[in-house]
């Protein structure tokens, strides 16, 4: 029978980003998705310090604490601090989503127009290297 987990945003994990109150995530591996640690009562008890789980709040640091070389036994203690599990069904960033076609559309017209508008520099910057190569060729 599965159990059942609380699901948390990557959004909801980076606001637990301060010595009193920090969350990790880091992927569960095999059948486990990204799972949610609450890391706080750890924290000055970690060998590396504390800055070095704060940095690794409100991302992915799966690579973090795989590079760190953990051991079995500090991988078995991570697991008594999980709280839940990471909602992958929301957009990690939701500010990065596109919301209407429309948008889309403005953004690829208004970098067309730069486009057209600023043609006239890489031109004119080869045509002038084109003319002095041909005068320095001419003298000699």
């Amino acid at each position: 029978m599965p159990t059942l987990t609380k699901l948390y945003t990557m959004q909801e994990a980076s606001q637990h980003n301060t010595k009193d109150d920090c969350w990790i995530v880091i992927d569960g591996k095999c059948l486990h998705p990204l799972q949610v640690y609450d890391v706080t009562s750890y924290l000055d008890e970690h060998p590396g310090g504390d800055d070095v789980v704060l940095e690794s709040t409100g991302k992915d640091a799966t690579d973090d604490f795989e590079d760190a070389g953990h051991s079995k036994s500090a991988k078995e203690l991570l697991q008594s601090f999980c709280i839940g599990e990471l909602d992958t069904s929301s957009p990690i960033i939701p500010e990065l989503e596109i919301s209407s076609k429309r948008e889309a559309v403005k953004y690829s017209e208004k970098l067309m127009d730069l486009t057209k508008q600023y043609w006239t520099i890489p031109v004119a910057i080869v045509g002038i290297s084109v003319l002095v190569g041909f005068l320095y060729l001419h003298k000699k």
